[in-house]
């Protein structure tokens, strides 16, 4: 047993330093599916002090440490997959200040999402990203992963709102880069560069985000169509009328199928794909915009638009698209999603080349995601032994596939779940190998011994 592991008991107590294997196993997966990656200990830390005790000791010990949320990562970027310590900010949950003057929340790194979009709103304030997981992640994890979310099309993602951090280095040296400040470009924007780094930089031990005048209105409609391509055109038809939806999903036939036995919606059998389009703003213009967007997706051929007569409803519709990926899962032995991004313009081609690939692999195929922004989370699903070779084989032939042909669509490996251990292999096939070597320098300027989050991102 390493020393350092005493002395951090000593320090911070035995109930902070997990070192049992039953305790452990907890902190050894993540939502990855991957692993187990179970670490040598695992230290919860409840103060910016004790993160700065545990990254000295550890710096001097020469021992790597995972930074870890809530555990609701999709690629195993909080997973330690070189042994050492798992730092947990778990605990860490205050709301520190939420300020209607100034529009800026200060919080601490455990807080749940969805608890700080309902505090936000109870105070008539507005906090946009939202997750999937927003009712279980934790900011300081959305940070890491730079998270996005449905209304990243018209709001943007998490580095849109994080204004200013407290932040510690491997060896314990605090940062606080940013501002409280509605504008600022003093120096390097070190706060952007955090954003989205999959903890390989710093641990966050306080976070400012930005804060928005909550909309007065909601509107959302929901229509059906018999094809990808037709919703294609209903959503570039609604963005080239000028409307910014703040949600506007789309879902593909697999997504749709999965879903009608559990949604309050009655699906019309044979649906091809369904959009919602969701809208937001002065009360008294909504109920004209959402007529004219039911009117676009009418023109471009849907069968069917239901627009939401209440907030009941409107709820209702939503779960439509909120259980499809808890539905994928219980409905097979075995899934994997993915979340690529095209340019909006190459969506229906991208659902076509995602049939013929699981056609290719005889494997399932499900998508759903963020059409407004080209978001799309692939599902390949299977209810064969994924841990046999000829099936892993296939599983990993059809995720390639899919990477290739997004990248050759001009799309991007990862819109929001980051690379972590799970995509790192397909890292040079979208970045040169100089802009990767830029990065690694980036990385081991702040992080000389790469002790903190090693083996995460790039190909080892």
């Amino acid at each position: 047993m390493r020393p350092i592991f005493d002395i951090l008991a000593r320090e911070l107590g035995t109930a902070k330093v997990l070192r049992d294997e039953a305790r452990l196993e907890a902190y050894a997966r993540d939502e990855s599916g991957l692993g187990p990656y179970p670490p040598e200990a695992a230290v919860l830390c409840d103060s910016v002090e004790e993160i700065q005790l545990v990254l000295r000791l550890a710096d001097e010990h020469r021992v790597p440490v995972v930074p870890r949320g809530l555990g609701t990562g999709m690629t195993g970027g909080a997973l330690a997959t070189h042994g050492g310590i798992v730092l947990s900010t778990e605990r860490m949950q205050r709301i520190k200040e939420i300020d209607p003057a100034d529009l800026v929340a200060v919080v601490e790194p455990g807080v749940i999402t969805g608890v700080l979009q309902d505090a936000a709103e109870a105070a008539g304030l507005f906090y946009p990203p939202d997750p999937a997981s927003l009712a279980m992640c934790s900011l300081g994890g959305n940070v890491a992963e730079n998270a996005g979310g449905p209304r990243a099309f018209k709001y943007g993602v998490t580095r849109e709102y994080v204004i200013g951090l407290e932040t510690v280095l491997m060896g314990g040296t605090r940062l606080r880069p940013g501002r409280r400040t509605a504008k600022g470009v003093t120096g390097y924007d070190v706060v952007g560069l955090f954003c989205g780094s999959e903890g390989t930089f710093g641990v966050s031990s306080e976070i400012t985000l930005k804060l928005l005048p909550k909309p007065q209105g909601v509107a959302l409609l929901l229509a059906v169509f018999a094809d990808p391509v037709k919703a294609g055109e209903a959503i570039t038809a609604i963005i080239r009328k000028g409307y910014r939806p703040r949600a506007l999903e789309l879902m593909d036939r697999a997504s749709i199928d999965h879903v009608r036995p559990k949604a309050t919606y009655p699906i019309p059998v044979g649906a091809g794909a369904i959009v919602i389009c969701e809208l937001d703003g002065d009360e008294a213009a909504l109920a004209p915009a959402v007529e004219r967007c039911a009117q676009a997706c009418d023109e471009s051929g849907a069968t069917e638009v239901v627009i939401a007569a209440d907030e009941a409803q409107r709820r209702r519709l939503w779960e439509t698209r909120r259980i499809t990926s808890p539905s994928l899962r219980h409905a097979h032995r075995y899934k994997v999603s993915e979340d690529i991004c095209v340019p909006r313009s190459a969506i229906a081609e991208m659902l076509r080349r995602v049939d013929k690939i699981g056609a290719r692999h005889d494997l399932l195929m499900a998508t759903f995601g963020h059409a407004g922004d080209g978001n799309l989370h692939v599902n390949v699903l299977t209810d064969e032994d994924h841990r046999e070779a000829a099936v892993a084989a296939r599983i990993q032939g059809a995720l390639g596939d899919i990477f290739k042909d997004t990248l050759s669509l001009r799309g991007t490996l990862s819109g929001e779940h980051g690379i972590g251990i799970a995509k790192q292999k397909y890292m040079p096939w979208e970045q040169a190998p100089e802009l990767i070597e830029v990065q690694k320098k980036l990385k081991l300027t702040l992080d000389p011994k790469n002790l903190l989050n090693p083996g995460k991102i790039f190909p080892t």
